[in-house]
């Protein structure tokens, strides 16, 4: 079958070709007469604009690339559907991306998306390179890290106060009598990681503590079972466990249960970080910092359409606080307010 262009609706419809073309044109006048002759012509042919040819013509795809390096942890299907829905909300179509948790691979991705005349790249979860950061910024192309910072300010950020929230927790357990406090992180190329445990590190230290046991879940299951079997498959193991993720924390919570028979948190307190829907279910009932992804992703989408509309503009960090939200993962100091 032949498509239908925009001359036949605008027959059918007896309006202009342009008419039709402002009606399919976010943001373009036109009467709300014209619009639903020409929308019932539309529908009655068949037709679809044609928004990649549009494209072409206006310069504006309207197409902003998301990329991602990892589904498993619940915290970013969640922020994916409301990054999709806000953008889309704003006008903009979203192209997802999946790339590995390392430069390299997100240097291609990123190599594609500007192949397809995207408008702006959201990173979620992943890095960028020097090089590919000075190519998007040779082709206009702006850039917003969510949830993942870097220390060039080239691109704009945003983040909950990790360094803040580490250190919430150190306080926690400290003020809840813990001696043998340990970490489980996630990969230190992150640094999401790196500044959650600073955090957690220099509370310890004003208290003139120290981590009694340190290990690396990757930001995986396996990798978390692992790391929680070498720190408490001994007598002496910690009596309190900060997991940078719920989704580490989850599989750590598993394996001192269901492995090594240790009550939670009469043996050991377990805090996690994201408040993910299932740290609220039963099974677990964890007690973690929580990230305000609505508020993360209004910030975001913001930040974007500021720097598309004015690419002058300067970039800039973004950190939002992150509550404590406790639950009976672990023990509850005496007198204790969030």
């Amino acid at each position: 079958m032949d498509k239908v262009t925009s001359l036949e609706v605008a027959k059918r419809a007896g309006v202009s070709q342009s008419a039709v073309s402002r009606v399919f044109t976010p943001g373009a006048s036109a009467s709300n007469k014209t619009i639903l002759k020409v929308r019932e012509a539309a529908q009655e042919l068949g037709y679809r604009p044609n928004v990649l040819a549009r494209s072409l013509i206006t310069g504006k795809s309207r197409i902003i690339g998301l990329i991602v390096a990892y589904l498993d942890n619940y915290f970013y299907p969640l922020a994916l559907e409301k990054l999709s829905n806000y953008l889309q909300s704003e006008g903009y179509h979203v192209l997802i991306f999946m790339a590995a948790n390392d430069t390299q691979s997100t240097d291609q991705v990123i190599d594609e998306l500007l192949d397809y005349q995207v408008e702006g790249i959201i990173t979620a979860s992943v890095g960028l390179s020097s090089d590919l950061t000075a190519r998007c910024e040779a082709a206009g192309v702006p850039v917003v890290l969510f949830n993942r910072s870097q220390d060039a300010a080239n691109h704009s950020a945003v983040t909950s106060n990790n360094f803040s929230g580490g250190k919430t927790v150190a306080e926690f357990f400290l003020a809840a009598g813990h001696k043998r406090i340990g970490y489980i992180g996630g990969w230190e190329g992150a640094s999401t990681q790196r500044e959650r445990e600073a955090g957690f590190r220099s509370a310890l230290a004003e208290a003139g503590e120290t981590l009694a046991a340190h290990a690396l879940g990757q930001f995986t299951v396996e990798g978390a079972k692992k790391a929680a079997r070498q720190m408490f498959g001994k007598s002496d193991h910690p009596d309190a466990v900060f997991v940078a993720t719920d989704h580490m924390a989850f599989a750590v919570m598993d394996v001192l249960r269901g492995e090594l028979n240790l009550h939670i948190p009469h043996d050991v307190s377990v805090v996690g970080y994201d408040d993910v829907p299932p740290a609220s279910w039963a099974a677990y009932d964890l007690s973690t910092v929580r990230q305000r992804a609505d508020l993360m992703v209004k910030e975001t989408v913001t930040l974007m359409i500021e720097k598309i509309r004015n690419p002058a503009s300067s970039p800039r960090h973004i950190k939002i606080d992150s509550p404590l939200i406790v639950r009976s993962s672990a023990k509850i100091p005496e007198g204790w307010t969030s």
